[in-house]
């Protein structure tokens, strides 16, 4: 890792003066409510801005305070979280309120050490609170910072390597503003995301490209250095739409415990290795304790962080029958409310494909 030319203090205050001009206006701004701060932390975790808009915005409309969040039930945390992926973070957001209120009395803390004590919060995350919320030097670390510093100082080993991460954290301890921490983080941040961007960097608009290693070597293309990832398995699994006499569908809910905790779903059974997909849908129907013709319907396709899912759906009309929802996590739910349920993210698709083809064969 070769030496910066420039003081970290030039480099910052070249950053603060492009981030007074070209800063992004955004929600989470317009506060300094540590609440509003660490929401909109914790939903940026692996998601777009676009995307989490709506949803910090709706976050709030229900839950207006961190006691407010605390007291809510799970499953209402989880409905207004469905879609936004990787559902750990909203059970985690729920615990992390529940300990604010009862281990912090409802006060966030602005110490490292005890921001990192609550579920969800790692070592970056803390910084951008402190930073942000507290206005009190914290080094972050995140996915657009780390591109930033890879670049800024010519990193061409693997960012994820322990001694090059420990490294990177020294570089963000170094440059991250003592007088104005606030406008720092969200400094750092913007430019990853608007200028120096993984693809195409805009280099002639950065305000530290005078400084940039990367960038005097021609190497900001290059880093930071890309791995080949591992191919991602591939899953199977038959989904069943069972439709009672008044068009109800059956749905259950995934154990809180596991993958895809608290959400709903339509019943499904894996596809064994070797298993046809006939041989699926009897030991389905016959968990259901169902006997009927399934229409095929089509398939769905998903990918989530660590495997592919591919859903071969199946409609099933059945009379009402009483026991195949007796189980506490299943349920039959009208048609109309459906969509506002907590489906997790394949079995949406399934959902919208299913009601495509209803109103195709309607006309």
């Amino acid at each position: 890792m070769s030496e910066c030319s420039c003081p970290a203090e030039d480099i910052s205050s070249r950053l603060l003066a492009w981030y007074r001009d070209a800063g992004r206006a955004l929600p989470w701004r317009n506060t300094r409510d540590p609440y509003c701060i660490w929401l909109s932390e914790i939903m940026l975790q692996q998601t777009t801005v676009e995307a989490v808009i709506p949803y910090y915005e709706r976050f709030l409309a229900n839950f207006s305070s961190v006691a407010a969040l605390a007291a809510a039930p799970l499953d209402s945390v989880l409905d207004l979280w469905a879609g936004l992926g990787y559902y750990s973070r909203a059970r985690n957001l729920h615990k992390a309120a529940r300990m604010v209120v009862e281990d912090f009395c409802g006060e966030f803390p602005a110490d490292l050490a005890e921001l990192q004590r609550l579920p969800g919060i790692g070592r970056s995350t803390a910084g951008a609170i402190r930073s942000i919320a507290f206005d009190l030097p914290g080094p972050i670390l995140d996915g657009n910072v780390r591109r930033v510093l890879c670049r800024l100082h010519a990193v061409t080993t693997d960012p994820r390597a322990s001694a090059t991460e420990k490294q990177l954290w020294q570089r963000a301890e170094s440059l991250t503003s003592v007088s104005r921490p606030h406008d720092y983080a969200q400094a750092i941040m913007d430019l990853g995301a608007t200028l120096c961007t993984p693809r195409q960097p805009r280099c002639p608009l950065c305000p530290l490209r005078a400084h940039c290693q990367a960038f005097a070597q021609s190497l900001q293309g290059d880093i930071p250095v890309r791995h080949k990832k591992p191919p991602v398995p591939k899953r199977a699994q038959v989904v069943l739409l069972l439709e009672d006499q008044r068009g109800a569908r059956l749905v259950r809910k995934r154990p809180y415990d596991g993958m895809l905790g608290g959400l709903w779903e339509f019943p499904a059974a894996p596809v064994e290795a070797g298993e046809t997909t006939t041989a699926v849908i009897s030991r389905l129907l016959a968990t259901l304790g169902v006997c009927s013709a399934p229409e095929p319907v089509g398939v769905v396709k998903h990918v989530y962080s660590h495997f592919a899912l591919t859903c071969t759906v199946f409609r099933c009309r059945v009379s009402l029958l009483p026991q195949v929802a007796k189980e506490e996590d299943r349920q039959w739910v009208p048609p109309t409310e459906l969509a506002a349920l907590a489906l997790h993210g394949a079995h949406q698709k399934v959902l919208k494909l299913v009601t495509e083809k209803t109103e195709k064969d309607k006309m």
